[in-house]
């Protein structure tokens, strides 16, 4: 079985110094506990920080590694310093604020960047000195986005797996992050990134295509030579240990003493860290509104909020706490009377077992956070309440609202008066409801529990490589590739170049017009279609007239829309492969028009046998959205006529059945030598075509990103050229 090495910001471990001596003992926690077993059974490792370790020295030292050793665990040790800009001042006090949409609480000088990027690459380091072949690695959560990436070039055939534990923002919330285009490509180095929500991810794509271009297919988007599986994996809790919990009689014995001191009063019960994303102010305003409108429920209702310690030593921590401080005051002083507290405020840590006293003690359980990606104490509540009752009031903006939110109270946390609505309906349900209610929340958070979650995870990651392309083009060093072509074309008897033009020879234009080629590449096609023993072919999409206009007096053939219109020499006529099209043409420039005036930016392109609908000027994400539509439109519409719809970069365009670049190759290599050396360039999907239709031993060179069948692969047109360059030397 291949090991599987956890990757994440803290170790499971805490190491404390007692007394002289160093302890080493296991931390509670979700992810400690779903990946526990999956860490044991593989034989892994665990790789991250182990906590301040800086005043270890020596022996000490040495003891930490052997105990670390012994849990199967890794340490990245990091400084007081790196940790202050790594973790507080980048993770959490940029990312962590972005990622749950409060700009607000970004400082306006983050200087902490440097310091993100040099930690990540020294986790991916660590990872990659520990990696043997056919281990699977799991990178977790927001504070280690660049890993994968890293890890991607340090081990390109790894199995690479990324979680991320927090929301993903909305596109336009996103793009205000000035490394926006480093954290995807950071992500995108797995092989699966993996979500708590549908919105999540969904908002990742959304981030991908406007930021870098990239159109994703429902759960996979094509980058560089890989594909990237996208996946939704709800985040359990560790149902058993809470089911136990809940039996223990010492548990039992605390929740009847809880209510008996409860006596009448119904009891609302509010957990959750002291983070400005737990929306706790929001929930004490709408308690305040639930007494202000309802004088009959003061003296019968009381809210219990635990509020833990968290981060305090940043300064919006600390605002949060102190508007919490004066929202308890002022409401205590306005509605408190001797014998009745409103609210009973608790800012601490509790135990596991007074936590679920807790839960089980409560009528009412409020999660309602402002953001918030998963939310687990929703999970713990429900997984406690084996008495089935007690009813959840739940944040449509939680994670977990994807999950529970058919049986819970869901509420709008910036909606005060009608949270105060659902306080008020929480505690006044029937006992019938509040079981059935409780009943359907229990079933699902008992099928999914955290150790199904890592499996599921795991599981995913595994069928990402069994479901890997079997051809893909490889990156090959241009020293290693030029001296290859060099050698064969000046060995061969015959030297065969097919070459695309847009994205291989020149870079992509906003438009036809300014497509035309620079006077270098007039005269590198020159010099090519005149060395000895050469022939020169451009295969392209683009209409005959602009190719001729462009290349007309060159010395090479000349193939225009993908190989329709064809002309082997300057003067030559130009030759139909097939008969013009009829009646089909003129039906899909009407569609074609149509969609063109209801996408800002596109524009329509008519050649001879086919049409191109460009919406490389519109709106990225509408004018992939409306590209869809096209394909869609188009398939019903001529799904009897012989025309063939085909997706470029950026393109849509429908032309001729029969015709397509791979014919033209078949057509050159029948008059080709047996021995010739035959190289074909290409950048998109249209020239898969091409590549396929060559013969073993053919060198085919994809240029730039994407899924290819091609062996090489190099960058851009700047190297497609100078390999050309080179063949000419």
């Amino acid at each position: 079985m291949s090991r599987l090495l956890i990757v994440s910001n803290r170790l499971p471990v805490t190491a404390k110094v007692e007394r002289g001596q160093l302890r080493v003992s296991a931390s509670s926690g979700g992810l400690a506990t779903g990946l526990k077993g999956p860490h044991e059974r593989s034989n892994g490792l665990w790789i991250g920080w182990p906590g301040e370790t800086g005043k270890l020295e020596g022996a000490m030292r040495d003891e930490l590694e052997r105990q670390l050793a012994s849990h199967r665990a890794v340490a990245v040790h990091l400084s007081q310093g790196e940790v202050a800009r790594y973790y507080e001042g980048f993770s959490n006090g940029v990312l962590w604020p972005l990622f749950h949409y409060r700009l607000e609480n970004i400082p306006h000088d983050s200087r902490d960047w440097d310091a993100y990027r040099k930690v990540n690459e020294r986790f991916a380091d660590v990872v990659a000195a520990q990696y043997q072949p056919g281990d699977r690695i799991w990178v977790h959560d927001y504070q280690l986005a660049l890993v994968p990436g890293f890890l991607r070039k340090r081990l390109p055939d790894a199995r690479i797996g990324f979680f991320l534990h927090i929301p993903f923002p909305s596109q336009e919330v996103f793009r205000t992050l000035p490394w926006r285009d480093e954290i995807l490509e950071g992500m995108l180095g797995a092989d699966l990134v993996g979500f708590h929500a549908f919105s999540y991810s969904r908002h990742f794509t959304t981030a991908l295509l406007r930021v870098l271009g990239l159109e994703s297919n429902v759960d996979r988007v094509s980058y560089e030579e890989r594909e990237v599986r996208l996946g939704v994996f709800p985040m359990g809790i560790d149902v058993a240990s809470f089911r136990e919990l809940a039996a223990a009689p010492d548990v039992r014995e605390e929740v009847a003493s809880m209510r008996a001191q409860a006596g009448e009063q119904k009891t609302l019960l509010g957990i959750d860290r002291l983070d400005y994303t737990k929306g706790i102010p929001r929930r004490l305003l709408a308690f305040e509104r639930l007494l202000e409108r309802e004088p009959a429920m003061r003296e019968h209702v009381r809210l219990v909020q635990i509020a833990v310690p968290s981060r305090t030593n940043i300064a919006a921590y600390n605002d949060v706490r102190r508007q919490t401080d004066e929202l308890v005051g002022r409401i205590n002083g306005a509605y408190g009377t001797v014998g009745w507290t409103p609210i009973h405020y608790i800012f601490r840590g509790v135990s596991p077992r007074h936590l679920t006293a807790l839960y089980k003690a409560a009528d009412a359980m409020l999660v309602t956070p402002i953001r918030d990606g998963m939310n687990l104490v929703a999970k713990e509540f429900v997984a406690s309440r084996d008495d089935e009752d007690g009813v959840l009031v739940l944040s449509e903006f939680a994670g977990v609202a994807a999950e529970l939110g058919g049986d819970a109270l869901m509420v709008n946390p910036y909606d005060i008066d009608r949270m105060a609505a659902a306080y008020k309906q929480a505690i006044t349900m029937p006992l019938e409801e509040r079981q059935a209610r409780m009943r359907g929340m229990r079933k699902i958070v008992e099928a999914y529990d955290v150790h199904r979650w890592a499996e599921s995870f795991i599981d995913e990651l595994g069928r990402t490589h069994e479901a890997a392309p079997e051809h893909a083009a490889r990156p090959e060093g241009m020293t290693k590739l030029t001296m290859q072509l060099v050698t064969q074309t000046q060995r061969a008897p015959e030297t065969l170049l097919l070459l695309d033009y847009d994205g291989t020879l020149v870079p992509f234009a906003d438009t036809p017009a300014r497509a035309a080629p620079d006077a270098e590449l007039i005269e590198l096609l020159r010099a090519l279609g005149k060395r000895d023993r050469t022939r020169v072919a451009l295969v392209s999409g683009r209409a005959r007239d602009a190719l001729e206009a462009w290349f007309g007096d060159l010395p090479i053939a000349i193939y225009a829309e993908h190989g329709f219109w064809a002309r082997e020499a300057p003067g030559q006529a130009w030759t139909p492969a097939l008969e013009l099209p009829g009646e089909w043409k003129t039906q899909a420039r009407h569609i074609f028009d149509e969609l063109a005036s209801r996408t800002p930016g596109a524009f329509v392109e008519e050649k001879t046998a086919s049409l191109a609908w460009h919406y490389r000027r519109a709106d990225r994400e509408y004018g992939a959205l409306q590209a869809k539509e096209l394909r869609l439109h188009l398939a019903s519409v001529f799904s009897n006529a012989p025309v063939e719809v085909i997706t470029g970069d950026k393109v849509v365009e429908i032309r001729p059945h029969g015709v397509n670049k791979g014919v033209v190759v078949r057509g050159m290599l029948s008059h080709a030598s047996a021995k010739a050396c035959i190289v074909a360039m290409g950048d998109d999907v249209t020239d898969e075509d091409l590549f396929a239709a060559l013969p073993e031993g053919a060198i085919a060179i994809k240029v730039g990103r994407g899924r290819s069948r091609a062996n090489y692969r190099v960058p851009d047109f700047i190297a497609a050229r100078a390999l050309l360059r080179a063949i000419l030397a």
